[in-house]
């Protein structure tokens, strides 16, 4: 399957409907149907969610030119924000030029936690725990036999003395291709009384943590500078002005908040155009950035040897392909197919190198025309759909707005209304 689709943006929906079933392999009067009212309807969503009155729609665009560890990917992504698919496609082009991107995933590992309160001997209590080990991953194991059969189970079970009395039991699950918070919480529950057994302690909360920082993505990228020349501006200009923006966020905690934003935008969308829990990711990715006592980027930018742009990412990403919304959503099984993945841990990587590639595209947009122009451009269009305007009619409010560079309703009701902006 190839990625690389010249003029996809310019199709209408239905062609590009019909576009990406034929490169996927799949039979476009389905996916047609998957998609047509957003992939679920109330009914079945009565099922998934609690007081349900309806279902809330988000677009679903396919991320282009997406190329990792050597394998072209077609990346659906679920996103509101005008700019942030094109951004991707865009920036997964140029690395396209330096080889795609290349991924490595550390086993699918979960912390699952059982803390301990009132403890009097920490370390009686350590000692305690780590001679039950054989005991207690035997208790985690056999509250879950579907894992365990698939190859997964309990890695390691470690102790942590806070303070204060409490003292928290790290449970490490390997959870194959499942995300893992329904096994992980069942299996803490499972060995808690035991725990609480063994140390005379008080068993307090037994759940996962969403800091997965035994379970890694690392995404790296390489750009030949020649590919970065835009608007005139010299090649190895705009890679040291994307090279001192990347060093911009490793310095200040306030600009590594939005640096990491513009990361998340790309990972996110693919999180739930899969049926997976962003917030989860959310969560572990900013208290990983936050692992050394201060707030950092995930992904940074340097020059190599030879000249190029080089990209490093690194962040938990706990996903899964089976289980949870990604079994009971229509719309999730379709973009499993579409992505072609086999592993949770594959994915994790596609959503990594297209956080890495939108991490790309700001730069590029902040070291030389700024981000404003680009993505108000595009930005033209919801607002034409705000101001009123049809379908038909979209596209020419849109192209008249931006030219004008009166990108707001007023602008847009005017040129609804036929009047001529100046």
């Amino acid at each position: 399957m190839a990625s690389r689709i010249p003029g996809f943006y310019r199709l209408g929906v239905q062609e590009r409907r019909r576009v990406i079933a034929e490169l996927a392999g799949l039979d476009g009067a389905t996916l047609s149907d998957v998609l047509r009212a957003g992939g679920l309807d109330p009914e079945a969503a009565d099922k998934i969610v609690e007081n349900v009155i309806g279902v809330f729609a988000l677009p679903l665009g396919v991320a282009t030119n997406v190329q990792v560890n050597g394998r072209d990917v077609l990346v659906p992504m679920v996103i509101e924000e005008p700019s942030v698919v094109a951004a991707a496609s865009n920036a997964a082009r140029l690395v396209r030029d330096g080889g795609g991107f290349v991924a490595e995933s550390d086993p699918p590992v979960m912390i699952g936690q059982v803390q301990l309160a009132g403890v009097r001997d920490p370390d009686q209590c350590g000692r305690r725990i780590a001679d039950a080990i054989p005991e207690l991953r035997r208790l985690a194991d056999a509250a879950a036999p579907a894992l365990c059969a698939r190859g997964g189970g309990v890695r390691g079970i470690e102790v942590r003395d806070l303070g204060e009395g409490m003292v928290v039991v790290h449970l490490c699950v390997d959870c194959r291709d499942a995300m893992g918070a329904n096994l992980v919480n069942t299996m803490a529950e499972a060995i808690a009384p035991r725990v609480a057994e063994l140390t005379g302690s008080t068993v307090g909360l037994r759940i996962l943590s969403n800091l997965a920082d035994r379970r890694r993505v690392r995404v790296r990228a390489r750009v030949p500078v020649a590919a970065l020349a835009c608007q005139g501006l010299e090649p190895t200009s705009v890679r040291d002005g994307i090279v001192a923006a990347s060093r911009f966020a490793e310095l200040d905690p306030y600009r590594a908040a939005t640096h990491n934003k513009g990361i998340m935008n790309g990972v996110d969308a693919v999180v739930i155009a899969s049926g997976n829990d962003w917030r989860a990711v959310e969560a572990g990715a900013h208290a990983y950035a936050a692992r050394a006592g201060r707030y950092g980027p995930l992904a940074t930018w340097s020059v190599g040897p030879d000249g190029a742009l080089e990209g490093r990412l690194e962040m938990p990403m706990a996903l899964g392909i089976v289980g949870g919304a990604a079994r009971v959503l229509p719309a999730a099984r379709l973009v499993h197919r579409i992505l072609g993945v086999e592993s949770a841990s594959a994915l994790g990587e596609i959503a990594c190198a297209v956080g890495l590639g939108s991490n790309l595209a700001a730069l590029r947009a902040l070291a030389t025309e700024g981000i404003q122009r680009g993505h108000m451009a595009l930005h033209a269009r919801s607002v034409a759909l705000a101001a009123g305007a049809p379908p038909s009619e979209v596209d020419r409010v849109a192209s008249a707005i931006a030219a004008a560079g009166e990108i707001s309703v007023e602008a847009a009701r005017r040129v609804l209304s036929g009047d001529t902006l100046s």
